[in-house]
Order: C-alpha cells, then sequence, then structure tokens
C-alpha cells in the first residue's frame, strides 16, 4: 500500500513547526541555523515544498534532532520495525536489584501493585 506523499508533507511540516517552536526558534531563527531562505522554510511548514534530504540534514542539525526521523516525516525512509525485545517486567526488575533488601523488595511492589493491581486480577 502505497503512502499519500501530501499527508507525507504535511506531518513533516507539523513535526518541524513544532520543534521550532519547542526550541523557541522563529522561522527566520531556524532558517539562519540550517542555511536555508525563510520563506522557503515556511512552505516546508506548511507541506508546500518537499526538501531534499541535504535540506533535512540541515533542519535536522539546526533543530538537533535525528535527521533519519526528518527523513521518515518526509517518506524518505520507512519507519524502523519495533523492536521486538521483551523488556523485564517492573516485578522482575524488583526481585533481582541486589541492591534493595526483601523488605524493600516488597514494599515496592505493593506500591507498585496499588497503582497498576496484582497480576491476579488482570
Amino acid at each position: 500500500m502505497s503512502r499519500n506523499p501530501l499527508n507525507d508533507l504535511a506531518g513533516l511540516g507539523d513535526y518541524l513547526r513544532e520543534q521550532r517552536l519547542s526550541h523557541r526558534l522563529s522561522l527566520r531563527q531556524l532558517s539562519e541555523l540550517a542555511g536555508i531562505s525563510n520563506p522557503y522554510l515556511s512552505q516546508i511548514e506548511r507541506g508546500l515544498k518537499r526538501p531534499s534530504a541535504s535540506v533535512l540534514q540541515q533542519l535536522a542539525k539546526g533543530l538537533e534532532v535525528s535527521a533519519e526521523t526528518l527523513y521518515v516525516k518526509a517518506g524518505i525512509l520507512d519507519e524502523p520495525p519495533a523492536a521486538e525485545t521483551t523488556a523485564p517486567s517492573v516485578r522482575a526488575a524488583i526481585a533481582a536489584d541486589p541492591a534493595l533488601t526483601d523488605r524493600q523488595k516488597a514494599t515496592l511492589i505493593d506500591v507498585y501493585e496499588s497503582f497498576v493491581g496484582d497480576e491476579t486480577t488482570r
């Protein structure tokens, strides 16, 4: 199933705007950091222009984010598959921690279960 490239552009623009605002940068400031024109950056954020990989790399550098993330948002790269590693459960991590006494372990498990419930009620 092919993805709609216009959705990719809108998603990329929204992401770039969120990142820019979270870094408290104006369009002008980010365009200067990335070495691109202010109007061009505005068009990218509005989903009107598709930036090249090199422009995405410059934007990533200016925003201090991964260029790979921007490539995925732009539809240049596919999203990496979710890791299929199983994280240890909280209970197992508490039980395995050698720095905790048995009493501390029991107390932590009681507190944890008070938030999420115990396994027998799931």
